[in-house]
């Protein structure tokens, strides 16, 4: 996939801003907190519908304003040319495939795949469990509808229970939504466990080619219920109700699961130094690349934000040696890449305005 033109209207603080990408890198260059990131942010909202810094539409629009939209135009190996456009409200979402207006949002997600990389992404390595889910969630969801589907229904039964349990509700009113839970939670964890193994393979090629064959890299997988079944969950949930009723909440299920990123075996948010986290996380995303491509038969755009000034400069030439040749590429810094990585389309940035480069 590649992305043509992208226009962005009261996005944060892009007034607005049309940009017409030719080639295959793309570089926005300027000084911290001019609207860089911002772009990218724009451009990575169209595979989930949903930003990478924030779960809240509101903080996306600009400061007094009532609506943002970012419009793109595409080149899709299974959809031929095409433009998505995204119009965000405080509460609501639009969207519209050339002219018509996408009557459920849950067609779009995935379609359009992009992989951001981020600063922020070492946290995956050592921050808490809730950003690794919600990483593998948006993965798998943005590939599989069966699983999005569960991921929805799951999380409606566990409001529910958790609603029942405020109100010290019967069992048999609880057991109910256990059943429901049960049913797309078991759903859950064999996708999980499944889809990690999978992206293991790739995780360790690219950390091999970044870190030069360092160190044995994978994922240990810690699902919150280990037995595979239904049964088991609803055992667990039957155990616990009478310490889930004084907590007012449901203690365990799919929804407490994590995973870890290792290092010759050994969890890595406590053994890895800071250029080997950095190096995981570039390779995650590598794998999420990988995992797209393979799923949907399309490239995914790649959007690098400021993270390749954090490595030495041979760990940066071997993460662009690593990154498909035919990915597009929209990337960001303080200053100009380097020429010898490539020519690079190049557009300054300041105070939200876009302008090509001299």
């Amino acid at each position: 996939m590649q992305i043509r033109r992208i226009a962005v209207q009261q996005f944060r603080n892009i007034g607005g801003a049309a940009l017409e990408l030719e080639g295959r890198l793309h570089f926005l260059v300027g000084s911290n907190g001019q609207g860089k990131t911002n772009l990218l942010e724009a451009a990575g909202f169209i595979t989930a519908l949903r930003s990478f810094r924030s779960a809240d539409v509101k903080t996306l629009i600009s400061h007094g304003g009532n609506e943002a939209a970012i419009a793109v135009d595409m080149e899709h190996e299974v959809e031929g040319e095409t433009q998505l456009t995204i119009k965000l409200k405080p509460g609501a979402k639009e969207a519209w495939l050339e002219a018509t207006k996408v009557s459920r949002l849950a067609e779009v997600i995935g379609r359009f795949p992009t992989v951001v990389f981020s600063s922020q992404d070492q946290q995956l390595v050592r921050g808490s469990p809730g950003g690794r889910r919600r990483w593998l969630d948006l993965t798998l969801s943005a590939t599989d509808g069966g699983y999005f589907k569960a991921l929805q229904a799951y999380h409606r039964a566990l409001t529910e229970r958790n609603a029942l349990l405020k109100q010290d509700a019967p069992v048999a009113q609880l057991a109910a939504f256990e059943q429901v839970m049960a049913e797309h939670g078991v759903v859950l964890v064999r996708a999980r466990r499944e889809a990690l193994a999978a992206l293991a393979h790739d995780l360790t090629e690219a950390y091999a080619h970044i870190a030069d064959r360092a160190e044995p890299a994978g994922f240990g997988y810690a699902a919150d219920v280990e037995v595979e079944s239904a049964e088991a969950l609803l055992e667990k949930w039957a155990a616990g109700r009478r310490r889930d009723l004084a907590l007012r909440s449901t203690a365990n299920g799919p929804h407490r699961d994590d995973f870890d990123f290792l290092l010759h075996d050994r969890e890595a948010k406590s053994f890895a130094s800071e250029g080997q986290q950095r190096a995981l996380v570039l390779s995650l995303r590598l794998a999420q690349a990988a995992w797209f491509r393979a799923k949907r038969q399309v490239q995914p755009v790649l959007l690098a934000d400021d993270v390749l000034g954090e490595l030495d400069p041979v760990r940066r030439d071997r993460f662009w040696s690593a990154v498909p040749k035919e990915a597009q590429v929209i990337a960001t810094g303080t200053t100009a890449p380097d020429e010898s990585l490539g020519r690079w389309q190049v557009f300054t940035v300041r105070d939200g305005s876009f302008g090509a480069a001299e």
